[in-house]
């Protein structure tokens, strides 16, 4: 098994098609294990209600973003609605350093970035059970209207395509089954 060194862990990476639980996956892990690290995402978008600087996200501005790009601060990042994510190098490269599990929820644009960046990364892809459940759960969050919808479909068709390019998938039939899965993996 490859790591980061000889006390370090491996970084583990979940990803998959949207609405396939990858939230409720990690919100699990992080009550259920909290010596899991979860990496914090730097966004280019303004904080919604309720979210601070530092726990859901780093809020900074086109400028900085650009200059940690340049400097190459990011493991991995993307745009997405007009508004640009990425993962900081050094927290992730800390904390496995330190033997701490780190975990990263990306989307399957970083997935590919970090198998660039950082090969020894273990890449875990959660698949739905059927197609029908993603598009189930898609429309039963009853938050966005039918253009979105459609649009996320269509990326999960795309996304789906590339659960090969992954080191292995759990299908996510229950979570706590996919959470003592990503622990013994990670472990």
């Amino acid at each position: 098994m490859a790591s980061s060194g000889p006390t370090g862990k491996r970084l583990t990476v979940l990803s998959g098609p949207s609405g396939v639980g990858k939230s409720t996956v990690v919100a699990e892990l992080r009550r259920s294990h909290p010596e899991v690290w979860l990496s914090v995402s730097v966004t280019t978008r303004a904080p919604r209600p309720g979210e601070t600087h530092g726990v859901e996200y780093f809020f900074v501005g086109d400028g900085e973003f650009d200059r940690m790009i340049a400097a190459g601060d990011l493991l991995e990042w993307a745009e997405f609605a007009g508004n640009r994510y990425g993962t900081p190098r050094v927290p992730v490269e800390r904390k496995l350093a330190g033997g701490v599990p780190t975990l990263l929820e990306i989307d399957l644009q970083g997935a590919r970035q970090v198998r660039e960046t950082m090969p020894e990364a273990l890449l875990v892809f959660l698949a739905p059970p059927s197609w029908e459940e993603l598009e189930s759960r898609l429309r039963g969050r009853g938050t966005e209207p039918e253009d979105v919808i459609a649009r996320r479909l269509a990326a999960g068709r795309v996304e789906l395509a590339a659960e090969k390019e992954f080191d292995l998938s759990l299908v996510n039939t229950a979570v706590s089954e996919v959470c003592g899965r990503l622990i013994a993996l990670m472990r």
